[in-house]
């Protein structure tokens, strides 16, 4: 009885998952370092940047993988009481808000350039906005498509959730969640395809670097917002989540408004008056 749980906590056992995320995130990014730069050396002995970064991916995939089944599994054996849920909630809302922190930066990173503009030969001098020689995309076309594909694959996170959290319908879950993937997807393969008739490269200029740093990391997020909602639509398939402790969905949720807030902003941001 001494050792008998009286409280609402979970307390976690040691875990190996946080130090091999850590090895994982390190060697992923040392490799893409040497893969972009081409001089990295480890002991004098010059370091492969792809195999490198291929093998920190792989390895940070399965660690992610691993670690949240714990998580799952915990949920499972009933540890996630109403207090512990509570903190996984707060926890995931300052994710979020540091995930808004990093854009904010990526964003002013944009702003002032377009509202300082220097010239490419000489920073004392003043250039123009965009600068000369980008051709930049008309925001009308493409770019607005997309908008609207994240927007209804919001409209449809939203449908879902609802179904689950008031009315307990399955079924109107599973297919509002097929939805918002199959919308996420098609969003990544859209942008994959404005990449690939881009008319400036990633090191062309200014404007360049802050349009690929600003979307792509906005696109990553898509990625990983559509593998959450996928994992999530897996579990609702296998019945493995209830209508009254879905934390992980309501996650999902969040995750995914907030990437189509972010969407919304870098729209009117870089595409509209950027450019």
């Amino acid at each position: 009885m001494a050792h008998a749980k009286n409280h609402d906590y979970h307390i976690l056992p040691a875990s190996v998952w946080p130090f091999l995320a850590a090895v994982a995130v390190f060697v992923m990014l040392f490799g893409a370092v040497a893969w972009m730069t081409g001089e990295v050396t480890l002991m004098g002995a010059p370091i492969t940047g792809p195999w490198m970064f291929a093998i920190g991916f792989v390895a940070t995939c399965y660690v992610s993988f691993a670690w949240w089944a714990d998580v799952v599994r915990e949920a499972e054996a009933g540890d996630h009481t109403p207090v512990v849920r509570i903190g996984l909630q707060y926890g995931f809302i300052l994710f979020v808000m540091s995930e808004a922190m990093l854009f904010v930066s990526l964003f002013w990173n944009f702003i002032k350039h377009a509202m300082y503009p220097m010239s490419e030969e000489s920073p004392i001098v003043d250039g123009v906005w965009p600068p000369v020689g980008i051709e930049t995309f008309d925001p009308w076309h493409l770019p607005f498509i997309n908008t609207l594909i994240l927007l209804l694959s919001g409209v449809a996170v939203t449908w879902a959730h609802h179904a689950w959290a008031h009315e307990g319908d399955r079924r109107t879950t599973i297919n509002g969640l097929a939805v918002a993937v199959v919308l996420g997807l098609v969003f990544t393969g859209l942008q994959a395809y404005e990449y690939s008739h881009a008319a400036f490269g990633l090191a062309d200029t200014a404007y360049a670097s802050a349009f690929y740093i600003a979307t792509g990391f906005h696109g990553l997020h898509v990625i990983i917002g559509t593998i959450f909602l996928a994992v999530c639509l897996i579990r609702f398939m296998r019945g493995q989540m209830s209508q009254h402790q879905h934390v992980g969905f309501e996650a999902a949720a969040w995750y995914w408004h907030f990437v189509d807030v972010i969407w919304l902003v870098l729209f009117a941001v870089i595409y509209v008056w950027g450019s």
